[in-house]
């Protein structure tokens, strides 16, 4: 039985039809047209494509289709398969139910162990402190100086040796008695861990 490039080759001859007029009539290149007629097959792009151009040839040369076709399908050698043992199958992301619920369980547990590494960096530190009065070698008149400022609001404060109370917002404030012997106000901020900050401040008694 006869090959299609012998097939396609014959009926071109029969009608005394060059490559370069076969070329004129189907689009198809000179190079692929010897290349079919011939079955060099490495010569020729894809098979889709070769089965194209023969069903163009075969209108153009007036062979039938069906048979064309069919004597391709015998002709061509088999395509070879490249098979991937192991496929690589991590380009591919999918969205599952599966990796939502593993999400929300990872950020509820990094919010959790958050708050839990904040608060336990919160309670081994010493409280921040804040005095607004008195300022620093501030003078005074009288046998009192006001003394405010914030503070953690579960912090202590004691001010000279007498507890004051923290309000909710971690304000506080307090009239402490002095003599003309009082050269400084101490003010001591304690956590519940027992760490403490300690501001200083110098006054000036004003004597009459």
């Amino acid at each position: 039985m006869k090959t299609i490039g012998e097939i396609l080759s014959q009926a071109r001859v029969n009608k005394k039809y060059s490559l370069a007029d076969v070329e004129g009539l189907t689009k198809i290149k000179n190079s692929f047209l010897d290349a079919i007629e011939k079955q060099r097959w490495e010569d020729l792009p894809p098979f889709p494509t070769v089965l194209g151009f023969v069903k163009s040839l075969s209108a153009a040369l007036g062979v039938d289709t069906n048979l064309a076709v069919a004597v391709l399908k015998r002709d061509y050698p088999p395509q070879k398969l490249n098979i991937n043992p192991k496929p690589d199958v991590s380009a591919k992301f999918t969205w599952s139910p599966k990796l939502t619920f593993t999400l929300g369980v990872g950020v509820i547990l990094v919010t959790v162990l958050g708050y839990l590494v904040f608060q336990y960096s919160r309670f081994i530190s010493p409280p921040n402190l804040i005095i607004e009065s008195p300022k620093e070698g501030q003078v005074v008149s009288g046998g009192s100086v006001l003394v405010f400022g914030s503070t953690e609001t579960d912090a202590k404060i004691i001010v000279n040796n007498q507890p004051v109370l923290v309000s909710d917002d971690g304000k506080f404030s307090v009239s402490i008695g002095v003599t003309k012997d009082t050269k400084e106000i101490d003010i001591v901020a304690t956590s519940r861990s027992g760490k403490m900050t300690t501001i200083r401040r110098t006054i000036k008694i004003q004597t009459n």
